[in-house]
């Protein structure tokens, strides 16, 4: 793909930055960028933009030619913190341990908790087509792989104290530090658990002093504990543990079993991996925060640079603002993927700048964004799409490895929508309907319309209330057939005797709308009055009410196709 201008496409500019710091930095090397999840729970499309921006930069650096690594940091070493919603009470017993040494939910053929949330995460990122070298967080801490790091941490305790000093504020009661700045609300504060961030703990202790560092107690495995001493000849360290009364002391230079601080944590990595770029969320960006402090810590403590990267936005759900993984029932990139291709979705994080919100549409609305998605598509078949917006198209349908899997016949999602609901998904009455669409171009096998004929009947059963579901009638409405005047009468034969001759999508529409017209003595092709438009408001009220029972519908063209000749004869017959 050709450069893009910096100016109209956010991917292009990052990758400017990346590549020309990648070059200061670390010369002749791959470039390194990198995203952290915590697999706590579901791992939710607000956290996929954590993933994702990276990704979009790092695609872009290779097809340009460069070799760069997408690290995505699983930190299951983290704490289990609480019961969500709809897991049994008992599950509390495990809170305090690392999140692989929790069991998976119950019915979960997983070996743990972390395990089961990073397995649908992952199954979602391949269907992305996201590349990432996934690194567990239990694997490095326990496998004595930081084990270099967490030592020269302990040795800078009191230097890395200093940097976290500077954003505490004294208490004026007690003089003591209060607690750590957090994000601004309850919200933003809850939607830090899918990031690694999920307590913002900097370690701040007693009265033994500070302490980077955090054991596991090796006999409740859990990390209630607290380092009551650390010397630094020896590496001896003494802790004891709240939870189960637990103490000992070990060799910190033999001993794998904790981690460091998460505001100690994170930069210790930046500083392993030599990450060029990684983003974070607005609730690591304020004051005090980890990204913050990191950037101090990696460079005074660690000798390494703090990674460049945006703040990202938080990601909405139709008419929510926004999304915690806390609450539950919060979708996730598998639930988003089950109504909408993996092209359109990736759309969505490539056409907004990762500091602006947007949303991700559920309901009614994803029929108007598949509609904006295939004129996109064929403004950039002829051209004329601007040049920011063909950039985030061939983003979003493939990567430097080639392109994604696509729909061979993309039908107009609104319309595949509407066909499966009114047949229930019924494999031959829905290939009559998408036959006749244009019958001088069949469709001849469903899988020409798959997998968008997938997502649309998905989408049907399972995000539109049954109450929203078209019904057709198995017998005519006899007794409101019998109210109709001479006008009624006149507009459903003009209608009839069309059928025949109007019988494709195109067809019907220009029937549909021309039968007003020609009552009112006006050429089919006419452009509609107000007077014109109040009466084909009417007349199509009357259908809906003829097929469907109600004032409204799937558009009429397509349900009258959906019905079939023959049905509708029978139900309009007066």
């Amino acid at each position: 793909m050709a450069q893009q201008s910096t100016e109209t496409d956010w991917v292009s500019r990052f990758a400017d930055e990346v590549i020309a710091e990648a070059e200061r930095r670390a010369p002749g090397k791959p470039v390194v960028v990198a995203s952290g999840l915590s697999p706590s729970g579901p791992i939710h499309l607000g956290n996929l933009r954590e993933v994702m921006t990276p990704h979009l930069v790092a695609d872009e650096v290779r097809r340009r030619g460069h070799a760069c690594v997408h690290v995505l940091s699983w930190d299951d070493y983290d704490r289990y913190r609480k019961v969500p919603a709809g897991i049994d009470p008992s599950w509390e017993e495990h809170i305090g341990k690392p999140l692989t040494a929790v069991p998976a939910p119950p019915g979960s053929p997983y070996a743990s908790w972390a395990e089961h949330f990073r397995a649908a995460m992952e199954e979602s990122l391949a269907e992305l087509g996201i590349e990432y070298h996934g690194i567990s967080q239990t694997a490095q801490y326990t496998s004595g792989a930081y084990r270099e790091q967490v030592l020269h941490a302990m040795k800078h305790r009191k230097d890395i104290d200093a940097v976290l000093d500077r954003y505490r504020t004294k208490d004026k009661a007690t003089g003591k530090p209060k607690q750590q700045q957090k994000p601004v609300d309850a919200a933003e504060l809850e939607a830090a658990e899918g990031s690694g961030a999920a307590t913002e703990d900097d370690g701040s202790a007693g009265g033994a002093g500070y302490f980077p560092y955090k054991p596991y107690c090796t006999v409740c495995n859990k990390d209630f504990t607290k380092v009551i001493g650390y010397d630094d000849e020896t590496t001896e360290m003494s802790y004891e543990c709240v939870a189960c009364g637990h103490s000992e002391t070990v060799a910190l230079r033999e001993f794998d079993h904790g981690k460091l601080v998460w505001k100690v944590d994170w930069p210790m990595r930046w500083a392993y991996e030599g990450v060029i770029f990684e983003p974070s969320g607005v609730d690591h960006s304020s004051p005090g925060s980890s990204f913050v402090v990191g950037g101090q810590i990696v460079r005074e403590v660690f000798g390494a640079d703090q990674p460049i990267g945006p703040m990202y936005a938080f990601v909405g759900i139709s008419g929510m603002a926004k999304m915690s993984s806390s609450k539950g029932g919060v979708p996730t990139p598998g639930d988003a993927l089950k109504i909408m291709e993996a092209p359109l979705l990736r759309w969505l994080y490539a056409r907004r700048k990762p500091n602006q919100s947007f949303k991700i549409a559920f309901d009614q609305e994803i029929q108007r964004l598949y509609d904006e998605w295939d004129k996109l598509a064929a403004k950039v078949a002829d051209g004329t799409a601007q040049p920011a917006d063909a950039a985030a198209y061939t983003r979003a349908i493939g990567t430097a490895a080639g392109e994604l899997p696509r729909t061979p016949r993309p039908l107009p999602y609104r319309t595949l929508a509407s066909v499966m609901d009114i047949t229930a998904g019924h494999d031959e009455q829905t290939l009559r309907i998408l036959t006749d669409l244009d019958p001088e171009h069949p469709v001849t096998s469903l899988d020409e319309t798959r997998p968008r004929l997938d997502k649309a009947e998905h989408w049907i059963t399972t995000q539109v209330p049954a109450d929203q579901r078209t019904v057709v009638r198995a017998e005519p409405a006899t007794e409101l057939l019998a109210t109709l005047d001479d006008q009624s009468r006149g507009a459903l034969r003009l209608l009839l005797d069309g059928l025949d001759d109007h019988w494709s999508l195109d067809g019907l529409t220009t029937l549909v709308y021309g039968v007003p017209k020609v009552q009112a003595g006006l050429d089919p092709e006419a452009k509609p009055t107000p007077e014109l438009k109040v009466a084909q408001r009417a007349f199509f009220a009357l259908l809906y009410n003829l097929l469907v029972g109600r004032d409204t519908g799937p558009r009429l063209p397509t349900l009258l196709l959906a019905v079939g000749a023959d049905r509708v004869r029978k139900l309009l017959a007066s």
